[in-house]
């Protein structure tokens, strides 16, 4: 007749002991190996297979290990958890460490019964990361099981290796170049949102209507929405592409939120985007009741910051510090944000010939206005966004004049005024919250007709014979400022409007800025992938290049258009911008700088050169008038404040009338002077205050207060102390792997990677990195790189508790302590005798692991979970008179180190000691075990204390016994004395 097993107990089977789970089944048991994860649970069935009880044994009084064996032991025994005890689920099993202010949004989404943020954390900040958290908690505890990302294609590859990299979620790409390759692998009836549960979709692909019924009918049920300001448009929005493309989005928002039940993330750095009734519409996306509320009552004001978190750099820069309201620095946390940026304006000079080409193409651009507003609104329209091109291209490089003077306008095409401003407004102008960056940077066109006119051709002609730096003073310009940004130690990146420019400057600068330095252009000519690809090859060439000890002398520069000025994340490669095209916006100048100056960025301070044309007639007051205001306002916020669309194009169209009328030579500065402007530029002065003082004034009204500092610090302290840190998985690795016989380098150049050889390493070892980092590069003894980031190549390792290589180290550390018939090298033994002077009297340390059963009730109904935990406990004196210490003190016993050499048979005295005593331990492990229990169930419920419904029912059940891992004995020092005779001893290597 075969046993009945509980959850949560010991049974052995297939020559391994294993936890029994809660799905198990008397016929069927569902098995976990012990301290394995969820990837290596089984069924096993004792009618067909042998299933016995078995009991964790103690440790062997034979098998010593030394001074280190009790942190290997600990660090490889955490390594191997999955699922922790405590009420962040999926902690355990992601690939990044969050700051703890990214657990800000997780606390808030855990105390809702259906999740429902907006998250508006600047630029920079890692909101990425924070909804990552919060999808992984969702999808772990079972409140959501399938998931979509809807954002821009651009950032679509993006968020995939994001998902994939850092939490485990492997995401399919639903885009209109791979739509046609999904749908061909369904089968008859079904929808691709059911066949693949997380799906990364583009924004403008499924707002189509033939794919929007599809996706609204089978939605998941958790839904992340990147940039959401771009689906919303403002009650008041006048028509046009980028208005009309908004409201197709927000109608598709609305319903996919529709759904009460529906968990919904919306991401924005910029919610408000100057306008009320955007913002309003945005809110009644999380819950349509907000969209109404009287935000100007702390009641009010105090509903919305459950649902609402919006925090600038300044915020988090230094968290859980006194300053916080914490009663001492103990868990302060400072992230290393650029704590500046070095900005300067660069001006240039047109050579004489570039003067009189742009001086007859004014001249043109004059005669083709005038003679267009004779003939009508919409030649007028034509005729006003073909000559903007023209100007811009013709301040931009020779390459983009000439490309332009002989391309049709897109505006040409038009039938009406209004349709002429539809075309020709994207191309031309830089919107801020224009997000058709795809195909945005293009060369305009400014021939209105097929063929251009023998005027324009001979204009073309001569740009294109004004290439080169003899010619081009702006391109003389940026190579004696890119010299200067080498020189220094910069990686920068070069920003321009278009890629006939890109292309150019990619060409003109090779050979020009040192034999060492790397030069690679991305346009919108690659697809989002190539772009990043290109990226990729430029930093690893650069990394060759440089060596491993590191040549001063590579450096690598990025000619990029505004395709990458949005989303994409170059911290890790690049330090400093140029822009070589000023753009219309300073909006565009900010998306292109936070590409940089962001989380993660190594440099303190990102240096910013804006290049502008001093006597190119448009320039100069762009600058001042635009760019000049809008820093003065980030100064005083410290955040970026959006400029209003109208504001930006009143400007540049008040330059540029004003061009055409007087020419280059033309004295600028009556332009403001002028009664006909004057009152123009006042009401643009206006609006432009109105919105830097309502974002001041919402920064301030809507901080987040839901969660209190304290309440962060708490659970950060409670998940450090069950999972450690990186530097405790990185020390783990260089230890056990030097123990392990592989031969490892560590060049301590700052950035915390080395490179192991496993030539020499166990048979054992060897399978189970050649399993996962691949049997060739095992079988040639390559090095094998261990990065400290998670973003890894092939045949890498990252430094990460979940890296499957780390994986594989811990769980054979932990192995051979267990088993003492393990040949070859045991970096960590369950046993120990140290002689030290870190302690005063005779000190045991206990790795003990715990058990618990976990009843977590949820929406979909109750689980029962079975999680596990590994913590050290450490007492004075004999077992029969333990004195128990407290955490402090207990974690201070792993720095303890040999002082002196320990006689042998005092060693075998003394553990035997402890091992015998270890019945005298079990009611105070017991008790131990039961306050901890109780102390997670307090943290679930605090956690999750603002929604009863899903506290109710939640139990925290210990499994007893718990079992002895490792027993540690730390002998005082004693005074130096005489030896009589000699006598045997364990050194302290060895003890």
């Amino acid at each position: 007749m075969s046993l009945t097993y509980t959850a949560g107990s010991l049974v052995a089977a297939r020559g391994r002991e294993w936890v029994v789970l809660p799905e198990s089944a008397p016929d069927m048991l569902v098995l976990r190996p012990l301290g394995g994860s969820e990837d290596d649970i089984a069924a096993v069935f004792p009618t067909f297979e042998e299933v016995r009880p078995a009991e964790f044994a103690p440790p062997s009084p034979a098998d010593l290990g030394d001074q280190r064996s009790a942190s290997l032991l600990r660090t490889a025994l955490r390594i191997g958890f999955r699922s922790g005890a405590g009420p962040f689920r999926s902690l355990a099993s992601i690939a990044v460490e969050p700051r703890a202010y990214q657990l800000v949004p997780l606390l808030m989404a855990l105390r809702q019964r259906t999740v429902r943020l907006l998250i508006s954390d600047d630029v920079g900040i890692g909101k990425t990361v924070e909804a990552g958290l919060i999808a992984k908690e969702l999808l772990a505890q079972g409140e959501a099981t399938r998931l979509t990302v809807l954002c821009s294609p651009a950032l679509a590859e993006q968020w995939q290796s994001e998902l994939r990299e850092k939490f485990a979620i492997d995401a399919e790409l639903v885009l209109a170049s791979t739509v046609s390759r999904l749908e061909r692998g369904l089968e008859l009836g079904q929808s691709l949102f059911d066949k693949h549960p997380y799906t990364i979709i583009s924004t403008d692909f499924i707002k189509s209507t033939r794919h929007r019924q599809d996706f609204v009918r089978h939605c998941p049920d958790l839904v992340i929405v990147d940039e959401a300001h771009s689906c919303v448009a403002a009650d008041d929005a006048t028509q046009g592409a980028a208005s009309n493309s908004n409201q197709l989005r927000y109608e598709l928002l609305r319903k996919v939120s529709a759904d009460a039940d529906r968990h919904l993330l919306l991401l924005t750095a910029t919610p408000h985007s100057g306008k009320e009734s955007a913002f309003r519409n945005l809110l009644g996306l999380v819950r349509p009741e907000l969209a109404t509320l009287d935000l100007e009552s702390p009641a009010g004001r105090a509903r919305l910051a459950e649902h609402f978190v919006a925090r600038k750099r300044a915020d988090v820069r230094d968290y859980l510090t006194k300053e916080d309201g914490l009663a001492d620095d103990s868990l302060a946390e400072r992230t290393a944000f650029p704590s500046d940026r070095w900005t300067k304006d660069e001006p240039y000079k047109l050579t004489p010939a570039y003067r009189a080409l742009l001086d007859d193409a004014i001249a043109y651009a004059r005669d083709r206005v005038a003679a267009a507003g004779e003939q009508g609104r919409r030649e007028a329209r034509i005729a006003w966004w073909s000559v903007i091109a023209l100007l811009r291209s013709m301040v931009s490089s020779p390459a983009a004049a000439a490309q332009t003077l002989k391309t049709r306008s897109e505006s040409a095409t038009a039938r009406t005024a209004q349709e002429a401003d539809a075309l020709g407004s994207p191309v031309a102008a830089d919107s801020a919250d224009n997000d058709r960056l795809e195909g945005m940077d293009v060369a305009p066109g400014a021939a209105e007709s097929e063929e251009a006119g023998a005027r324009l051709l001979e204009l073309s002609q001569r740009a294109a014979a004004l290439v080169g730096p003899a010619e081009d003073a702006k391109l003389k310009t940026l190579t004696r400022h890119l010299k200067g940004l080498i020189a220094d130690g910069y990686h920068p990146i070069v920003f321009c409007r278009y890629i006939p420019t890109a292309e150019y400057l990619a060409t003109q600068l090779e050979g020009k800025l040192g034999k060492k330095t790397r030069i690679a252009a991305v346009t919108g000519t690659l697809s989002p992938q190539q772009r990043l690809e290109r990226i990729e090859q430029l930093a690893t060439e650069t990394a060759e290049a440089s060596g491993e000890a590191g040549d001063p002398a590579v450096r690598r520069v990025l000619i990029a258009t505004d395709c990458l000025s949005e989303g994409v994340n170059l911290q890790h490669h690049f330090d400093a911008v140029v822009h070589y095209d000023l753009a219309w916006n300073p909006t565009r100048h900010d998306q292109r700088e936070g590409r940089v100056d962001r989380y993660g960025q190594k440099r303190d301070q990102v240096r910013v050169i804006t290049m502008f044309g001093e006597d190119n007639g448009i320039d100069g007051k762009v600058l001042e008038v635009l760019f000049m205001k809008h820093r003065q306002i980030m100064k005083d916020l410290g955040i970026s404040v959006s400029v209003p669309d109208e504001t930006a194009s009143g400007v540049t169209d008040a330059v540029v009338e004003w061009l055409l009328l007087h020419g280059r030579q033309g004295s600028q500065e009556s332009l403001f002077e002028l009664d006909t402007h004057q009152e123009s530029f006042d009401r643009i002065e206006r609006e432009w205050n109105s919105a830097a003082e309502r974002e001041k004034t919402s920064r301030s009204k809507y901080a987040q207060r839901a969660i209190h500092p304290e309440e962060v610090a708490r659970e950060v302290a409670a998940v450090r102390a069950a999972l450690g840190g990186a530097e405790e998985v990185r020390g783990f690795a260089l230890e056990a792997l030097r123990d392990l016989d592989l031969l490892v380098r560590d060049p301590r150049d700052g950035t915390g990677d080395f490179t192991a050889q496993p030539g020499g390493a166990p048979a054992g070892l060897r399978d189970a990195l050649a399993a996962t980092l691949g049997g060739r590069l095992v079988e040639e003894d390559r090095q094998i790189p261990f990065r400290t980031t998670p973003a890894i190549g092939r045949g890498e390792a990252a430094l990460v508790r979940t890296d499957p290589a780390i994986g594989a180290i811990a769980s054979y550390v932990l192995d051979s302590a267990l088993d003492a018939n393990t040949p070859g090298p045991r970096p960590a033994r369950r046993c120990g005798v140290v002689t030290t002077d870190a302690v005063t009297i005779r000190t045991t340390l206990l790795l003990v692991r715990y058990r618990f059963h976990l009843t977590l009730p949820s929406r979909t109904g109750e689980r029962q979970l079975v999680a596990e935990d590994a913590r050290l406990l450490a007492y004075e004196g004999m077992p029969s008179r333990a004195r128990w210490l407290d955490d402090d003190a207990t974690a201070a016993l792993l720095a303890a180190r040999a002082t002196a050499n320990t006689h042998e048979q005092l060693v075998r005295n003394q553990i035997a000691k402890d091992l015998n005593g270890l019945p005298d331990l079990a009611a105070h492990l017991t008790e131990y075990g039961t306050r901890l229990a109780a102390e997670l169930d307090a943290s679930h419920r605090r956690v999750r204390k603002a929604n009863e419904e899903i506290v109710r029912g939640l139990k925290v059940v210990p499994q007893e016994p718990a079992d002895v891992l490792g027993v540690y004995v730390y002998l005082p020092q004693q005074p130096a004395t005489v030896p009589a005779a000699p006598v045997s001893t364990v050194s302290g290597a060895e003890a």
